[in-house]
């Protein structure tokens, strides 16, 4: 195992810990489009319709109640410009970039899933 990956396990390792902490995650980063509306804030996409343009299949209404979630999760920030109300931004807080190397792994890792799968 790798040593960065055993200073995050207690030892002796607790099964229902980790559960736990599996769960934490997936209930902060889980679902269909959370992932892929990070991928597309750090892409650059800041205005609510940016973000839904650039995603597939993605309604308005759910891209509404994602970024609500998210803005409690502390993972994303709301960002209204004083001057013109109607100028809204929604940028990445330092506690969603601290998770960026696992979505950069998961990404890689589903490319290599696609090529596996389609025999290529």
């Amino acid at each position: 195992m790798k040593k960065s990956i055993t200073g995050t396990l207690s030892y002796p390792r607790s099964q229902a810990e980790e559960v736990q902490a599996l769960q934490d995650t997936i209930y902060v980063i889980g679902g269909k489009w959370k992932l892929p509306i990070i991928n597309s804030i750090c892409n650059g996409n800041t205005r609510f319709r940016e973000i839904e343009r650039s995603i597939p299949g993605l309604t308005t209404r759910m891209l509404s109640r994602e970024l609500k979630e998210m803005e409690l999760n502390g993972l994303i920030k709301r960002e209204e410009d004083p001057d013109l109300p109607t100028r809204v931004q929604y940028k990445s807080t330092e506690y969603c970039k601290s998770f960026g190397y696992i979505i950069l792994e998961m990404i890689k890792w589903g490319k290599a899933h696609r090529k596996k799968i389609k025999g290529k």
